[in-house]
């Protein structure tokens, strides 16, 4: 069927720490790579953990695959995004 979105179901190991030295959740995926447009959800992790603690657990995820155009809308934003960036950052300010 066009446009039906492929989805696969990966364990993987997911690192959250919120601590004053970092605040952040990182996934890694065992075996797969997620690709522009693609979706990830994580299944079984903490939404939260107190503050000074890092964890590091193991849980599965689904990988929802993007199609073709999804894949080159998701980079066309993405470029989109890093140029405004760009623009930001290079712009003149005020002088003191």
């Amino acid at each position: 069927m066009f446009g039906a979105r492929r989805r696969i179901e990966v364990p993987c190991t997911v690192e959250i720490e919120q601590t004053a030295e970092s605040l952040h959740a990182h996934v890694d995926l065992d075996g797969i790579a997620a690709e522009p447009g693609d979706e990830v959800i994580v299944h079984g992790a903490p939404s939260r953990i107190p503050f000074g603690e890092k964890m590091t657990i193991r849980c599965r995820a689904t990988v929802v695959r993007a199609g073709p155009l999804q894949r080159i809308k998701a980079r066309f934003e993405g470029y989109l995004e890093l140029t405004e960036l760009f623009e930001v950052s290079f712009s003149p300010g005020r002088k003191s």
